[in-house]
């Protein structure tokens, strides 16, 4: 991977410099003082993946270095500044941003909010080329159902995009949510009215899978189908977390329009919403004191599994 850096401290372009040499992330292969000398075209032109860039800077900031290189520039990008304004962080987020850090830096937590981004880079490359392959298998071709393997691949596709646009494809939730929707897409029918299997019935199909015994000892099934259900939930919380924050920014943003009333109940939403527009107000409320999210796990599944069917008109 190649990094770019753009921060007008220049401690901070060494700091992230030896973070990403030190640990074997990749090189840098460029940085700058200000906004208004990083371009699409240099960012290109140098092979850049990932874009490190400081919100506030010298003649051009990083929200207005951002716009201006989206979408040219398709690698990750990630933001750090000491400004913890909610709707700014919103609206970074709503141009294509990934990550946003906040000052003074954590070693830790760069580190492993840039590997999260390495992932999701990965994953846009793998659906890139399946979905590349797929164009090219289908030219001059009558339109036919393919067989039980090409479906579940496809509809595999369909769902990292999805988990992409929710902002949910970093979590390891993820990638059970993945192995979910595999599983329930080579189901067979489910009795009249049940359009899934019971939700303890799929977790537990997961936790099996994962843990890859012939004969997994019944307490070890029960802990990984108890994780399963934890990883999911905090994933499926980054994805209401992050259209809130588009909601906030835009509340007609197009995907918060799409995907919002979908896959959440609205009250769920509106709570975080309102959260974080208190929050900008000065009025901070200490994470003991956030209202309660209700995060309803079944309606995200069932969600999820008939949105990818449908991105793919599987009948």
């Amino acid at each position: 991977m190649r990094y770019f850096i753009a921060d007008d401290d220049e401690a901070i372009r060494s700091m992230l410099e030896e973070i990403i040499e030190d640990n074997d992330l990749g090189e840098v292969a460029g940085v700058a003082d200000n906004g208004f000398t990083v371009t699409a075209r240099l960012l290109n032109m140098k092979a850049v993946d990932i874009l490190i860039i400081d919100l506030l800077m010298p003649i051009r900031d990083g929200i207005q270095t951002v716009r201006e290189v989206v979408p040219a520039f398709k690698g990750g990008i990630i933001m750090i500044s000491q400004v913890e304004d909610k709707a700014m962080i919103g609206s970074a987020y709503s141009l294509g941003v990934h990550y946003y850090i906040t000052k003074p830096i954590n070693r830790l937590e760069v580190i492993g909010i840039i590997q999260k981004v390495r992932e999701h880079l990965r994953l846009q490359e793998v659906i890139h080329n399946i979905e590349k392959n797929l164009n090219v298998l289908n030219i001059d071709k009558p339109v036919f159902h393919p067989p039980s393997v090409e479906r579940n691949m496809s509809i595999m596709t369909s769902g990292q995009y999805l988990l992409t646009e929710l902002g949910m494809i970093s979590e390891s939730g993820s990638s059970d949510l993945l192995a979910i929707l595999h599983y329930l897409s080579t189901c067979e029918e489910q009795p009249a009215g049940q359009e899934i299997p019971p939700l303890k019935d799929i977790f537990a199909h997961v936790a099996v899978k994962r843990l890859g015994l012939p004969s997994p000892e019944p307490n070890a099934v029960k802990r990984e189908t108890k994780a399963v259900e934890q990883r999911i939930r905090r994933a499926i919380f980054q994805g209401l977390h992050h259209l809130a924050a588009l909601g906030v920014t835009d509340y007609t943003n197009p995907t918060f329009e799409k995907y919002a009333p979908a896959f959440f109940d609205f009250t769920e939403i509106r709570k975080i919403m309102l959260n974080m527009q208190n929050n900008t107000r000065g009025k901070t409320i200490p994470d003991r004191l956030c209202p309660q999210i209700h995060i309803n796990i079944k309606k995200f599944v069932k969600v999820f599994f008939l949105a990818s069917k449908k991105a793919l008109q599987i009948p």
